[in-house]
């Protein structure tokens, strides 16, 4: 290995090294136990980046939240959201269907097909109506029934992205790779239509969560932590199907969105 990426490494490792938090001593069971349910041992690292994405939410994502909520009527907004969510369904049906639950995936494919025709293009959600209520599922929902445990490695914070576990990292690469945007074909079109669907996602789902992250700082002594532990449960209650029909799959609360 050449000179310089031998001294790569070397950074990197002292880096990672310098950011992992070292389980406390036996002498000290208490404390050990509650470091391995926080399953957080990258927690200085993370809570640098943590610092970051607040910066980032803070001066960009919730001021154009709020600016979308100012300037798009409450029906638009849901109309949006709702074609959004509708995308996902072909995925969730497929994933539902590895996770050997067919008869979910059926619902997954009629609400697909009943507000992509009747709701136009999934702007009309009239699929609950009849009875096919919101479901979402994702690779490392997937991953985790594979798995058997709810327990998906240790706990990470993404840059721009949030918090995420090991598996969940792995989630992430396959449910890009399986994104059928991402096979649409070529050129400036599609590629502005990709980022269009990203950014509007992204506000969408931030602007409904405006005032759940509010409330979520404003009573937690240690929002990085809250944000970890809220994170943990709903992940959880995820992969055992203990999670209520809600238009959005991750919410900060433990509330279903207005």
């Amino acid at each position: 290995m050449r000179p310089h990426l031998l001294r790569l490494a070397a950074l990197l490792a002292a880096g990672l090294a310098a950011g992992c938090a070292l389980p406390p001593p036996e002498s000290e069971p208490e404390a050990r136990a509650e470091y391995f349910e926080r399953n957080d041992p990258l927690e200085p690292l993370n809570r640098v980046t943590h610092t970051f994405n607040e910066a980032v939410d803070v001066m960009l994502l919730r001021p154009v939240a709020e600016m979308y909520r100012l300037f798009i009527p409450q029906p638009l907004r849901t109309g949006i959201g709702n074609a959004i969510d509708n995308l996902l369904l072909p995925r969730t049906a497929a994933y539902q269907l590895l996770q050997g639950k067919p008869d979910k995936a059926a619902e997954a494919v009629g609400r697909f097909a009943v507000n992509s025709t009747v709701g136009i293009l999934g702007i009309f959600d009239f699929a609950s109506d009849l009875g096919l209520e919101p479901q979402f599922e994702d690779a490392g929902q997937t991953l985790g029934v594979w798995a058997g445990t709810t327990n998906g490695g240790p706990y990470i914070v993404l840059p721009l992205l949030g918090p995420s576990n090991v598996r969940d990292v792995a989630g992430r690469a396959v449910d890009f790779f399986t994104d059928p945007w991402g096979h649409l074909g070529q050129g400036d079109t599609v590629e502005a239509l990709r980022v269009s669907r990203t950014v509007l996602q992204t506000v969408d789902t931030r602007e409904q969560l405006i005032e759940p992250i509010d409330a979520l700082r404003e009573s937690s002594l240690d929002y990085y932590a809250a944000v970890r532990s809220v994170y943990h449960q709903q992940r959880a209650r995820e992969i055992l199907d203990q999670t209520e029909p809600r238009r959005r799959r991750f919410d900060w609360s433990g509330q279903p969105p207005r």
